[in-house]
């Protein structure tokens, strides 16, 4: 799998790279996927291509969901390796985003979208904003694949690390 050299990194994917601790609590189906997770959270690592906002809220959801401590798994040392060189990112890597009240200015504006969790709109408004459009890394979360043709309109490209298992996971849930 090819990896982009810079990116937003959805917090499943440091959380989801954690479950590689306990191989055998992992599902057979989403085995796979932990292991692309690690291997994602590695190459942003590598290559230094982490994009966040300058508000620090994605941050801040790192920290709520990730040990500071940066072990004992992957997404913990992601997390304090967000945490120890995050000033140091270059400038274009840290975003201006507004907060507009559950949302942010940068949100794009897409029928599609008007259901999009509010807790993850700062991702997109993220993306958005930057000059490129860097794509986010999504692991598990399923209503991600229901709003992928909706964010690829608005030039957004959310990069799945398991499309199988969050497409079939969609599919069960919208009972198709």
């Amino acid at each position: 799998m090819s990896l982009p050299k810079k990116c937003l990194v959805d917090t499943n994917v440091p959380k989801s790279a954690n479950l590689a601790l306990n191989p055998e609590k992992v599902s057979r189906e989403l085995s796979g996927c932990v292991l692309a997770c690690v291997e994602a959270v590695e190459h942003v690592i590598k290559r230094r291509g982490l994009i966040l906002d300058a508000g620090d809220e994605i941050f801040n959801e790192y920290r709520q969901q990730l040990s500071m401590k940066g072990q004992p798994g992957v997404g913990d040392r992601f997390m304090k390796w967000v945490h120890d060189n995050r000033w140091s990112f270059p400038d274009a890597n840290r975003v201006e985003i507004t907060k507009n009240g559950d949302s942010y200015d940068q949100f794009p504006t897409h029928h599609g979208l008007k259901n999009f969790d509010n807790s993850d709109r700062k991702f997109v408004a993220t993306a958005n904003a930057h000059l490129n459009k860097p794509p986010i890394l999504q692991a598990t979360d399923s209503k991600w694949w229901g709003w992928k043709d909706a964010l690829a309109e608005v030039e957004i490209t959310v990069h799945f690390l398991c499309p199988q298992y969050v497409e079939a996971k969609y599919k069960k849930k919208m009972g198709k």
